[in-house]
């Protein structure tokens, strides 16, 4: 049903009508980077007291994602694939159901360095299973967690073909002479531009910290077709760096705007 409002301006009126807008049902693709750069130790611990590996973060990281997800809607649905020199299938076939999603995880494990990674392959794919989610009145997200500092991540695809939301996480070594993270990072920055069909997210982290993994998949949780661009996102905000409500309605009295401390 079309919603009419009014909004007056400027002591005249303009009338403007508000059409409710479908937000469809997600199929969600994640590929991880299974190169030996993803078996780089965190400075996080785990319940046995070792440190946790970045593609044991990883795999609590998707979990939590995928029960969080349906907690929002229970039509969304799961597949898996993963990243060596191309992307591969680990599980084809999208499912809505968590203990399947789940299980599908545990066949996840680190390969060895692969030299390259060619992107192409994954898209494709992803274009595929993007005609097939529309014709069911659904739409197609790819998240990529990608985690080589000095392997700039290459594609061959056309420009106007966007049928899919690219999101990525890379995790990363900090700089030096012997990688390049801001290179990988701005290649990772060009694909998700290139190939997204709504506003694609990308966040990075060097710091070997789970929360640097946890904080960027929730924010994942966002539905590509409800997202404002990733330079408005100010979330999450910590606590302690608001404005007093006190002190921000006084501000506000005397006609002299705070900026709220970032």
């Amino acid at each position: 049903m079309e919603e009419d409002r009014t909004v007056v301006i400027g002591g005249g009126a303009s009338r403007y009508a508000l059409k409710p807008t479908r937000i469809n049902s997600e199929d969600i693709l994640i590929c991880v980077d299974v190169d030996a750069e993803s078996m780089v130790e965190m400075k996080t611990t785990g319940t046995n007291g070792r440190p946790l590996t970045r593609m044991e973060c990883v795999k609590q990281a998707i979990i939590l994602f995928i029960h969080n997800k349906l907690s929002i809607n229970s039509d969304h649905r799961f597949a898996f694939a993963t990243l060596s020199k191309s992307a591969a299938w680990l599980k084809k076939d999208f499912t809505s159901d968590a203990a399947s999603a789940v299980a599908s995880l545990r066949g996840l494990s680190a390969t060895k360095s692969s030299g390259r990674a060619d992107l192409t392959q994954l898209f494709r794919v992803a274009a595929q299973e993007a005609k097939s989610s529309r014709s069911q009145n659904r739409i197609l997200r790819v998240i990529l967690i990608y985690c080589r500092s000095s392997v700039r991540p290459t594609h061959d695809w056309p420009t106007k073909q966007k049928l899919f939301t690219l999101d990525v996480m890379y995790l990363h070594d900090k700089p030096s002479p012997d990688n390049c993270p801001q290179d990988v990072y701005d290649s990772l920055v060009d694909a998700v531009e290139h190939v997204s069909e709504y506003e694609g997210y990308i966040f990075e982290s060097g710091q070997g910290l789970a929360r640097s993994v946890f904080k960027p998949m929730s924010i994942l949780l966002s539905h590509p077709q409800q997202r404002c661009a990733q330079d408005d996102l100010d979330i999450p905000k910590s606590l302690a760096k608001k404005v007093p409500v006190v002190e921000a309605a006084s501000a506000d009295d005397n006609h002299n705007p705070q900026a709220m401390s970032q």
